[in-house]
């Protein structure tokens, strides 16, 4: 005697939601999710952060040690660990944020984040958030083991963060634009490595910046960092008030070069993003 099995009942397909809309709760969901995957990801594999740590601290006293021939020039090391600061910020954050995004891109899951119905420079700044944060680290690790090896302080005042908080702008709108260039060329990291070069040679992280010539001063300000950490020096060193440093134009400037950045990277990634999507690259170089 054969029995006939009662058929399977399928399960309902949950309609799809097609009224989603973009308010600041929402945004901030998807913020939260991006942030979290992103340092869950990063923090799965904390070797190499730890050895970046190290490098970081090692690296700035041996380039004091050279600089100083063979000796530390306390004179200089507080005004040189406010640079080292920004460049360790700039260097590791957007390297975290360049990787992942070439990672991505190469084993095809970037596209996968744009079928949500959330705008994608949503998910770019969760990206950017997780890696500032790791810049971050990196920066206060540099900036705070030299100080006790060494036995300097920074002085703190409140009119330095005014310049300070626009050098970590600086640094953000820097990484976007390294970010907008690694969603159309793998060859980022080539540019990524030129430009911290760059940085950390001129922004005042080996000596400060009046002690450079005249004409290298000048190169020197059209890189991230600089002209906030010459702001930021003027301020807890030479005892100017913002008053000052508005007068003398550098913090005009500041404010011109942090705007005109920001500016360019939002452009930037709209561009490379828009194409990326009409060639369809966006889960492939």
């Amino acid at each position: 005697m054969t029995s006939v099995a009662p058929a399977a009942t399928e399960r309902p397909v949950p309609p799809v939601r097609t009224d989603w809309k973009l308010t600041p709760r929402t945004g901030m969901s998807v913020l939260r999710a991006e942030v979290r995957k992103g340092l869950l990801s990063q923090l799965a594999h904390p070797v190499g952060h730890i050895i970046m740590l190290v490098i970081s601290t090692v690296l700035y006293l041996g380039m004091q040690y050279v600089m100083g021939q063979g000796t530390l020039r306390r004179e200089l090391i507080p005004e040189t660990l406010v640079a080292i600061s920004g460049y360790w910020f700039l260097h590791y954050g957007s390297l975290v944020m360049v990787a992942d995004l070439v990672e991505e891109k190469r084993g095809g899951t970037y596209s996968q984040s744009h079928m949500s119905p959330a705008p994608p420079w949503v998910f770019m700044l969760g990206r950017l958030v997780t890696a500032s944060t790791l810049g971050l680290m990196v920066a206060l690790v540099a900036t705070l083991v030299p100080m006790f090896v060494t036995g300097v302080t920074i002085p703190l005042k409140a009119a330095a963060l005014v310049p300070y908080a626009l050098v970590v702008v600086n640094v953000l709108a820097f990484t976007f634009v390294l970010a907008a260039i690694a969603i159309s060329s793998p060859m980022v990291g080539a540019l990524h490595s030129l430009f911290t070069s760059l940085v950390i040679l001129l922004n005042g992280s080996m000596m400060p910046l009046g002690l450079y010539p005249d004409w290298l001063a000048v190169v020197a300000r059209f890189l991230p960092t600089t002209l906030g950490v010459e702001a930021t020096t003027k301020v807890l060193f030479d005892g100017k008030s913002l008053g000052d440093i508005w007068s003398d134009g550098t913090l005009p400037w500041l404010l011109a070069y942090t705007f005109a950045l920001v500016l360019f990277g939002g452009w930037l990634f709209s561009r490379n993003h828009r194409r990326a999507v009409r060639d369809g690259r966006l889960g492939q170089y």
